[in-house]
């Protein structure tokens, strides 16, 4: 599933764990392509979905041998040492334990198809609740690199939807610092809803965000 990468479009000295990141990335969404290929029914409820793909697959041991991902481990609702953040989905690597700080952060967030480009949709609550909380460091950012999982909960049409999301990020949201905006990426094969940006944090540090759109639509349980 994995396939080798493009250079990031800024130059910074992590570029291994943006590379590492983005396998990590890949297995969560072969994860979540066993979600949709068994049928799994989830609720309308961005914490519930969070659970079942963190309890039944990465977290579930078989599977985890099954894709090759016995390196890391997924902690869910972690509260962070040195900042107000509780995080959606920590990854601890090898790194953590000889550093505490090294380890990515998942933000998830739900997305339908209501008031997609006012300040009180879910793309604006995914901009102020997600995005920002990587720029005004309520999450830490030690590999300079993140991600977000847009858990998609309406059918829509999701490339549409990150023109919409690009434009609140433009006229609404200056606060994201935002350098580039989310634009198509190509690291995983055989799915096409991958995205990056690149922001600066509140110390004008550039980091970069991974985004998959994850599509529920068909799978909410009524």
């Amino acid at each position: 599933m994995y396939k080798e990468i493009d250079a990031s479009p800024f130059e910074y000295n992590s570029i291994f764990y943006d590379q590492e990141f983005e396998i990590i990335l890949c297995k969560i969404t072969l994860c979540y392509q066993m979600m949709i290929k068994n049928d799994v029914k989830v609720p309308n409820d961005e914490n519930y979905i969070r659970d079942i793909l963190l309890f039944q697959f990465l977290k579930n041991d078989e599977i985890r041998r099954e894709i090759g991902l016995l390196d890391y481990q997924f902690d869910r609702e972690t509260l962070e040492d040195n900042t107000l953040g509780r995080t959606d989905i920590r990854v601890i690597t090898q790194d953590t334990f000889q550093i505490q700080a090294a380890y990515y952060i998942i933000e998830c967030k739900r997305l339908n198809n209501q008031n997609l480009i006012g300040i009180s949709g879910l793309n604006a609550e995914y901009i102020k609740e997600g995005i920002m909380r990587f720029v005004n460091g309520k999450y830490s950012i030690y590999y300079r690199v993140n991600g977000m999982i847009g858990f998609v909960v309406e059918d829509m049409k999701i490339e549409q939807n990150i023109e919409n999301i690009n434009t609140l990020l433009t006229n609404q949201f200056p606060k994201a610092n935002t350098k580039a905006i989310i634009k198509k990426a190509s690291f995983i094969e055989n799915f096409e809803y991958q995205y990056f940006s690149i922001h600066n944090d509140n110390k004008k540090s550039l980091f970069k965000l991974y985004h998959l759109m994850f599509d529920f639509s068909n799978q909410i349980n009524n």
